[in-house]
């Protein structure tokens, strides 16, 4: 018997120490806590940029400078769509020169530091622009470096220019590209 209760008492040892353990467990446990959190993100609405009427000087004769201002109805537009309020980045390329068709001839275009508005109502009137919301007569080599659409989410660029043909101009269509580069800024 000496011998099982000796067992026994190792035995409860052993449950005791078993207890003990089980019980300082739960509360080292208790002493952390976790959280989850998450990641979230907005895609933003693609911004959409058009070349919607060309810069149209119409017919010109030769050694006589022909100029449209960007508020003429022949001023060159571009249009700009995308998130509303959503700040964006403008660079304009312009050429210095119109080309004929064939190559075979160039004449100078020239903008003065009066010739672009940018309407960032979204309005599409180039003298109409409401409470200040853009820049009218300003250097188009020289845009706001941003802008912000308007609350619809829209913006226009109005170009006029000056072409200045030489006296012995060949006669046919010319015609050059003005690059509008447009981008979201994060702001």
């Amino acid at each position: 018997m000496r011998k099982s209760q000796g067992t026994y008492r190792a035995l409860m040892m052993v449950i005791a120490v078993a207890v003990v353990t089980v019980m300082v467990l739960p509360s080292a446990a208790r002493s952390q806590d976790v959280a989850v959190g998450s990641a979230t993100a907005t895609v933003l609405a693609a911004l959409s940029v058009t070349a919607t009427q060309a810069l149209a000087f119409g017919d010109v004769f030769q050694g006589i400078p022909k100029s449209v201002a960007n508020t003429d109805a022949a001023a060159g537009i571009f249009t700009m769509s995308g998130t509303a309020n959503a700040g964006i980045s403008l660079y304009l390329e312009l050429p210095d020169y119109l080309v004929l068709a064939d190559g075979s001839d160039r004449m100078v275009i020239a903008f003065s530091t009066t010739d672009a508005s940018v309407d960032t109502t979204g309005g599409g009137d180039p003298t109409g622009m409401v409470g200040g919301d853009g820049y009218l007569n300003i250097n188009p080599f020289s845009l706001p470096g941003t802008a912000n659409l308007s609350n619809l989410g829209a913006a226009n660029i109005y170009l006029g220019g000056r072409v200045i043909p030489t006296v012995d101009q060949k006669a046919g269509a010319y015609s050059g590209d003005i690059v509008l580069t447009v981008s979201y800024n994060g702001t």
